[in-house]
């Protein structure tokens, strides 16, 4: 019973390392001859801080999102679609895009704690290399995912001029190829 007891509080130690360490890699930042950057997993608090607030709502306050593409948006369930994005914090298309890109969620009321975000260096890598499994080349890039399958991207910048059009774009071309 002992040796039971034992094995047990290790295995709890052990769950608990684990839990900690993943936490502890979220919004990791790095330090260079050019400031700091944000690399890796990401939430929303870093964008709530500084250095990188300042740009952050530079873009999302005066941001207007197109009301028509809401309006459709909003039929279509946006919830039950899963969200990737890459940014990079030093990249001037990043601090445009990315903003407007949660404006447009929150408005949408998705829930943006469900967003997977990744930052990557300037040689556009991350710790994990998680834009390798994604393919990511450029930053922004963000991907539309149903069912864990990618149904379509933003690289960039929108193609339409406005991100909330490109993603209808991307889920009515994924509706009508079902």
């Amino acid at each position: 019973m002992k040796k039971v007891f034992i094995a047990t509080l290790a295995f709890m130690a052990l769950s608990t390392y684990s839990v900690n360490a993943q936490t502890s890699e979220i919004n990791q930042r790095i330090k260079n001859e050019r400031g700091v950057l944000l690399i890796g997993q990401q939430n929303m608090e870093p964008f709530n801080k500084k250095p990188f607030k300042a740009w952050y709502d530079e873009e999302y306050t005066p941001y207007v999102v197109d009301q028509p593409s809401i309006k459709k948006l909003e039929k279509e369930n946006i919830s039950s679609y899963e969200i990737t994005i890459f940014i990079g914090s030093w990249c001037p298309d990043s601090h445009r895009e990315f903003p407007r890109f949660i404006k447009i969620l929150q408005e949408l009321k998705y829930p943006v704690d469900k967003v997977q975000i990744f930052a990557l260096d300037r040689q556009k890598k991350s710790p994990h290399e998680d834009e390798k499994v994604y393919n990511v080349t450029h930053v922004p890039t963000f991907i539309i995912k149903k069912d864990g399958k990618e149904i379509g991207r933003i690289t960039e910048a929108p193609e339409t001029g406005f991100l909330e059009k490109d993603l209808l774009n991307i889920i009515n071309k994924a509706k009508s190829s079902s």
